[in-house]
């Protein structure tokens, strides 16, 4: 989730003039699940209301639709919702062309699809005041557009390097 309360990151000032960044205190944000296509580079993302069972077989709809033809082998965390009983009888239906395949619990730096969301923030979210939460959204979909603009890049940068 990419948070309203700014994220303060790594930035270099003047000693005594410590920048500030105003907040707002909304606590709202921007919800993402995405994917990232290990051989060419393209991520997919789509912002949900909630993280949840059912947004997450909404994702795996929209994934199918975007690959209409193959197998398409997704790797992902342990997160709850990517064992909801909710989601069983779409995956029993669409072996053929899902499998999940799940990373060992606490390996981040196993996921793709952080450094997606840590090259987000690196890039977009830290030490940036948005006073609006749709702010936020179109910096995001901004970033993804460009990235996606640029797939020889996102290899190098997350895929080539693991």
């Amino acid at each position: 989730m990419i948070r309203d309360y700014q994220a303060i990151g790594c930035t270099w000032f003047l000693r005594g003039h410590q920048r500030k960044i105003p907040t707002y205190g909304q606590h709202k944000g921007v919800k993402l699940i995405g994917t990232l296509d290990y051989e060419t580079g393209r991520i997919i993302c789509t912002e949900e209301g909630a993280y949840d069972a059912a947004a997450f077989l909404r994702f795996l709809e929209r994934t199918l639709r975007e690959y209409p033809t193959g197998k398409i082998v997704m790797v992902l965390d342990n997160a709850l919702i990517h064992h909801a009983k909710l989601i069983q009888s779409f995956l029993e239906e669409n072996a053929r062309r899902l499998a999940l395949i799940f990373l060992p619990p606490y390996s981040p730096q196993l996921n793709l699809m952080e450094g997606v969301w840590k090259w987000l923030k690196e890039s977009v979210i830290n030490n940036v005041f948005f006073d609006h939460v749709q702010k936020i959204k179109q910096s995001v979909r901004g970033f993804l557009a460009d990235v996606n603009e640029r797939p020889l890049e996102v290899i190098d940068r997350l895929c080539v390097r693991m």
